[in-house]
């Protein structure tokens, strides 16, 4: 009898299920998750790719007694229809909808969120000590990704786990990609596990141990096995670096075998220590636009389900495009500039780089902190590396950033994409936070630009100084400007003024500029002339005329699409008070202190008043206080 997906209300309703049903449970899943994703947008490729690992995880384990620890947790949508989340399922990744990522308070099946790279073995570790201070049973695995082990936290988590010989399971999902093709020795070292079959060698010795340790001798027989075991699978697979770790490893095995996928991890969840589950899988499996083009499919929009075609249709080249196009004009007539990025090729713009200059750019995997400390060697020895760097991502960074390059004012350009709210995503990928984090640092000179143009002004700008420089940019289509001209040096720390008026002043940052030119229209029809004043730089900041429009308009009213929390008001109203200027009405417009949901765009602008009639409100409403 064939089971319905709608069938489905909890991991129990699992259990007496056959394989062939499990199977057939699958399709439909597959067939859900496209249908919904084709809607909603979100990440399609790598959650067709794990349905059979996580039907058999969710058969072996007994969720949420057991845990589940996904890495970046972006491939979680199997988990969430077999966890009593379908009838939520349409609105994945929408406001106030359930999130595309594991999430702590939206279930119990959800122990420990995720939406970053490389957390889930520490994690994990973490859990099963606490299991095994509370002295209880429950089994813990942790779900990773061989593009996640790139990262330097999943190795200090294998690292410590196999120090400290935690009962845990490790599954590795091997799909051979993280977002683009895995790169580095890792991905090589995988590849050749890939062509071994180590399970017949575990058999074997099981064979072979229980025929001899009844022999006198026989414990010595055993161990003089392993010895030579471990010889020959020194030669078969280079390093044998899991069980190097303290790891017992199992696999390589198909993830799409469903019964081969229920035997190994009922071994694994047996064996005292930790275990490594190494799983194969095909990212993408089952929708053939997404097997082909798996890396389109990694985070998609919304698309036609027939064609695999996106149903969005730019205008104008997204900021990433512009600013990949100014990198490789910029290296044309500098041979020291080189591009670093984590994993992000595409995302960030820089495959036109690595096409054109495949010698000067490096993909480093789900590293920021290698790939800024990597940079600050490369500029401490005279090249000029720019870091194009997701903004949510680069907070991985902190310390490379502040001690390895900004402590010795290295001319390390990041180029962070994605600066801002990113909608549907949600609060791990919200990029909120790098104008307070950036500009908190000393000797950095960090940039916003209004528009795609200002954007290679910015980048050649960045390239001109002997320092450390930080450029943010928005996700998604410029704003259509001219691109004719040649981008020109920016006078460090000068603002532009875009509009002047006497009755008050909006300074804005980045695209937010361009919102305050239509609010200052709006005010305008109601007899209120503001200035409008793009503040280009968030450090150093234009403080002789912002204190000079203060003393003229009486009125200052600031606007950034990011936290307000140490942001570039907050650094107007330093100025302020270190200047003495206190008769100053100041209103800051930005994101509160709260970590934003996820929504479309528009949702969230309006939420925060970042929008022409979300300034222009908070602009009559600066003016109408008694004070001004």
């Amino acid at each position: 009898m064939q089971i319905k997906l709608e069938e489905i209300n909890g991991p129990d309703d699992l259990n007496d299920l056959t394989v062939a049903q499990m199977e057939a449970l699958a399709e439909q899943i597959r067939e859900r998750i496209i249908s919904t994703v084709s809607e909603t947008g979100g990440h399609l490729a790598s959650n067709l790719g794990v349905v059979e690992l996580t039907l058999a995880l969710h058969r072996v384990l007994d969720s949420p007694t057991d845990r589940i620890i996904w890495d970046v947790s972006h491939q979680c949508y199997t988990h969430k229809l077999l966890t009593g989340r379908q009838p939520e399922f349409d609105q994945l990744r929408q406001y106030r909808g359930i999130s595309g990522f594991t999430k702590r308070s939206e279930s119990d099946h959800d122990p420990f969120g995720a939406g970053h790279g490389s957390t889930s073995i520490s994690a994990a570790l973490g859990f099963a000590k606490a299991r095994d201070l509370r002295r209880s049973n429950e089994r813990i695995v942790a779900v990773i990704g061989d593009g996640a082990l790139t990262g330097g936290l999943a190795f200090e988590g294998l690292n410590a786990a196999g120090h400290l010989g935690a009962d845990m399971t490790v599954v590795l999902n091997d799909n051979e990609m993280s977002i683009a093709r895995n790169v580095g020795a890792l991905s090589s070292h995988l590849a050749m596990l890939r062509a071994n079959v180590t399970p017949t060698m575990r058999r074997a010795r099981e064979d072979f141990t229980r025929m001899v340790e009844r022999l006198p001798m026989g414990q010595s027989m055993v161990l003089a096995m392993d010895r030579f075991r471990d010889g020959v699978k020194g030669m078969v697979i280079p390093g044998m670096l899991f069980e190097y770790l303290g790891f017992t490893y199992l696999g390589p095995i198909d993830g799409h075998d469903i019964g081969e996928l229920l035997d190994i991890l009922r071994q694994s969840v047996r064996l005292p220590g930790p275990v490594l589950v190494h799983a194969t899988t095909q990212k993408g499996r089952g929708y053939r636009p997404a097997e082909e083009d798996p890396r389109n499919f990694h985070s998609a929009s919304p698309f036609d389900v027939k064609t695999g075609q996106s149903k969005s249709k730019r205008k104008n080249p997204t900021y990433s495009a512009i600013f990949g196009d100014a990198l490789c004009e910029a290296a044309t007539e500098d041979e020291r500039i080189v591009a670093i990025t984590a994993a992000m090729l595409d995302g960030t713009g820089v495959e036109c780089f690595n096409r054109r200059y495949p010698t000067r750019t490096f993909d480093v995997g789900l590293a920021e902190e290698h790939a800024v400390t990597f940079a600050a060697g490369l500029a401490a020895a005279g090249m000029k590396p720019v870091v194009a760097v997701y903004s949510t991502f680069l907070q991985r960074s902190y310390d490379q950033i502040m001690h390895d390059v900004c402590l010795q004012d290295l001319p390390v350009v990041f180029a962070l994409d994605r600066g801002g709210l990113v909608g549907d995503d949600g609060p791990t990928h919200h990029g909120v936070f790098d104008i307070s984090y950036m500009r908190e640092i000393p000797g950095i000179v960090a940039m916003a630009p209004r528009d795609e143009g200002e954007l290679r002004d910015m980048l050649v700008t960045a390239l001109s100084l002997e320092g450390p420089a930080s450029l943010r940019y928005p996700r998604g289509e410029g704003e259509g400007v001219d691109l004719e001209r040649e981008p020109e040096v920016l006078p460090v720390g000068k603002a532009e003024v875009m509009r002047e008026g006497d009755d008050l002043t909006i300074i804005a940052v980045g695209t937010m500029a361009h919102r305050a030119m239509e609010a200052a229209e709006k005010l305008a029809e109601e007899g209120i002339e503001a200035s409008v004043v793009n503040a280009r730089f968030v450090k150093p900041i234009d403080e002789e005329l912002f204190r000079s429009l203060a003393e003229k308009t009486g009125a200052l009213v600031t606007v950034e699409e990011g936290t307000l929390m140490g942001g570039f008001g907050a650094a107007v109203a330093e100025m302020l008070v270190d200047a003495g200027i206190t008769e100053v009405g100041l209103r800051r417009i930005g994101i509160s202190d709260e970590f934003v949901s996820a929504g479309d765009m528009q949702t969230l602008l309006e939420q925060y008043d970042l929008t022409p009639d979300g300034i222009t409100r908070a602009a009559k409403e600066l003016l109408a206080r008694e004070d001004i």
